[in-house]
């Protein structure tokens, strides 16, 4: 699915529109179900001008000289504007188009589109969406917040992988992404979070940041060093032990037996 280096990405190819005027909204069924109806999009959206881009994990923000826009990516969410993707394709989602996996959109004065392509249904427009429930962005979060992120207020915590997932506590980061930042802290994903100590802490952090940044730089979450040995029986690229699956958070999880203990 679209974590925070895939909206980052939709978020830039959306600076193309700021300046631009809407003259049209559209959406179906399912990109509208957290809207009152299928029509609101459009009378919210008529007749703003963008003035600006922004994203709070993985919300891409549209702000206009009226109220504020989001689109959220679900699982399989592409934008576009007009023919350009603001990426490739997506880990588990289908590298092809479909007219009919178009959810929605906007239609500017001078022509161009900015569509949301998403075979799954489960990307949303919302009008001044609540930022109140999401945690720090994590393309910037500090020690300070992060150590926010791994504090146990009660007993021992969740699980550390189920933690990094939960998007009230930092916002953005997916199932590939935790998978990935756990590989390099040599961090079992079960952990309980309040359990770590200083040194898995500061481990964490920092493979936090650097996995942030190198993923970004390669082109997306999918590049990480651990997706090789991504599938039942695989061994782990690093050090060639088996590797071990578990449904952690809700999601499919993937780490070594050996340094990840």
């Amino acid at each position: 699915m679209p974590e925070i280096l895939e909206v980052e990405s939709y978020r830039r190819l959306a600076d193309r529109v700021v300046g631009a005027t809407i003259v049209r909204g559209w959406a179906d069924a399912y990109s509208a179900k957290k809207l009152t109806s299928v029509a609101a999009w459009n009378r919210a959206v008529k007749n703003l001008t963008v003035t600006g881009t922004g994203r709070r994990g993985k919300l891409m923000l549209l702000d206009t000289d009226g109220v504020q826009l989001g689109i959220r990516f679900g699982m399989t969410g592409v934008l576009l504007i007009d023919d350009d993707a603001g990426i490739d394709g997506l880990f588990y989602g289908p590298h092809t188009f479909k007219r009919e996996w178009i959810r929605g959109g906007l239609e500017f004065s001078d022509g161009r589109k900015l569509l949301l392509h998403d075979p799954r249904r489960l990307g949303r427009f919302e009008v001044d969406p609540d930022l109140s429930e999401l945690g720090p962005d994590a393309l910037s979060l500090t020690r300070k917040q992060f150590d926010g992120v791994v504090r146990s207020s009660r007993g021992d915590g969740p699980a550390i992988k189920a933690r990094l997932l939960d998007q009230s506590a930092v916002a953005g980061v997916g199932n590939l992404l935790a998978d990935e930042i756990l590989f390099r802290a040599n961090i079992d994903p079960r952990s309980p979070s309040g359990t770590l100590s200083e040194a898995q802490r500061t481990a964490l952090y920092k493979s936090f940041t650097q996995t942030m940044r190198t993923l970004q730089r390669r082109g997306g979450s999918h590049l990480g060093d651990h997706m090789d040995g991504r599938y039942p029986g695989a061994y782990c690229p690093r050090d060639g032990a088996p590797m071990l699956i578990a449904t952690i958070g809700g999601r499919t999880t993937y780490w070594c037996s050996k340094h990840q203990v």
